[in-house]
């Protein structure tokens, strides 16, 4: 009697005991070549613009849970994006200029297909095109990052719910000679929706592709924040409509890249970078207003790629930064480069050493990047990690299997 008393007791405690909690709603935030310089920077820049010394954090850096991880691909200590892009997509390891596949070209498949099959919508955006390397690594596998009209046409294949952000490098492929992506995207039963108010009226369909309006470059990367004008479209317009068209009972999971904070540390342009890292910052606080609302079910992740540049915060063997010298700044050196202004280029980087912001290089560097995460098993992306481990942990996060 006493055993089978303990008995009952033991089904009775277990039968009580909470099922593990998952993540309804994921948000995948991937600052491209942000590193823990880049962020800073923009801290400071902040701190700066309020007339204080120091810091103020960004919405992401205040998360609960902090991590580091490793980027290096399968052939390099320094990774490309599109390598990178394949870790943080499928959990495995890749050469450089490889995109979704194995370093002998077998196709991997990403989470999104994952969770996708597991019964929650998914959405990809970028601030960039979406046939570049972030965004295509979670829906295309290509031998070349470069085959763009190859990962492009791959994108109506996915059944997935939402795509965003910029458009298509190669449309009608190298030599314009290929049926048009935006051709195929329809005829697979998407809806394109151009700018911001074309979405509104199109929000009610099954599948959409957002894109920036007509009148403007539709078809390339959203314009630097410094570059922006009035009326173009944003990463927060971009998120803002992700969510308004993904939220459903089951749940969602969204991966959203902030693609040229980059491009700009390509460029050693100190002042873009910083606004675009704050453009992420807004971006965030679009998911951080939704996860009020379901502070139970939402889990956001920011990470980054790489480090683009080998940023640094001072320059030249002194102790002070001198952030009001980049208010002299009023475009990127990307648009004051296509001014046709030979001198240009010399201008920023005579602005970042009076500001005292250093570079290292115009590439990639091979050091960690942080993680940040709030919400539903935001745990999981505690400490030291290698970037294949994010991918598996957000398939446990939103118990889907890896």
């Amino acid at each position: 009697m006493k055993r089978f008393l303990i008995l009952l007791a033991i089904v009775a405690l277990v039968g009580c005991q909470e099922a593990p909690r998952q993540a309804k709603y994921v948000f995948f935030f991937i600052g491209d070549g942000m590193g823990l310089a880049q962020v800073a920077a923009a801290e400071a820049y902040l701190s700066n613009s309020n007339g204080d010394l120091g810091f103020d954090a960004l919405n992401f850096s205040r998360f609960p849970v902090l991590g580091t991880i490793t980027t290096y691909s399968a052939s390099n200590w320094i990774t490309c994006s599109s390598a990178a892009g394949t870790a943080l997509a499928t959990g495995t390891k890749t050469t450089n200029g490889m995109l979704g596949v194995t370093p002998d070209t077998v196709a991997l498949k990403a989470i999104t297909y994952k969770i996708k099959e597991a019964g929650y919508k998914v959405g990809v955006s970028s601030t960039v095109t979406l046939d570049h390397a972030t965004p295509g690594a979670f829906y295309a596998n290509a031998a070349s990052r470069n085959d763009y009209y190859t990962i492009a046409t791959q994108l109506p294949e996915t059944g997935f719910d939402f795509f965003g952000g910029g458009g298509f490098i190669l449309p009608e492929g190298r030599r314009k000679d290929q049926v048009r992506v935006t051709d195929l995207i329809e005829q697979a039963g998407y809806k394109i929706a151009y700018g911001m108010d074309d979405f509104r009226q199109l929000s009610s369909t099954d599948k959409l592709v957002l894109l920036q309006d007509e009148t403007r470059d539709f078809m390339g990367a959203l314009p630097y924040a410094i570059d922006r004008r009035e009326g173009d479209m944003t990463h927060a317009d971009i998120v803002s409509a992700a969510i308004e068209f993904l939220e459903n009972e089951k749940g969602f999971f969204l991966m959203s890249e902030s693609g040229r904070i980059d491009w700009a540390c390509h460029s050693n342009d100190g002042k873009t970078s910083i606004l675009e890292t704050l453009d992420l910052h807004q971006a965030v606080q679009v998911a951080m207003e939704f996860a009020q609302k379901h502070p139970e079910e939402t889990l956001i992740i920011v990470t980054a790629d790489h480090e683009t540049g080998g940023m640094a915060l001072g320059w030249e063997s002194q102790y002070n930064m001198y952030f009001d010298q980049l208010e002299e700044q009023k475009a990127s050196k990307d648009i004051l480069l296509q001014s046709g202004d030979d001198k240009a280029g010399e201008i920023v980087v005579e602005i970042n050493r009076r500001a005292r912001i250093g570079w290292t290089t115009s590439a990639h560097t091979g050091i960690p990047v942080p993680v940040y995460a709030m919400g539903t098993n935001s745990e999981l992306f505690m400490g030291r990690m290698d970037n294949t481990d994010i991918p598996k942990k957000i398939c446990e996060a939103m118990g889907v299997d890896f």
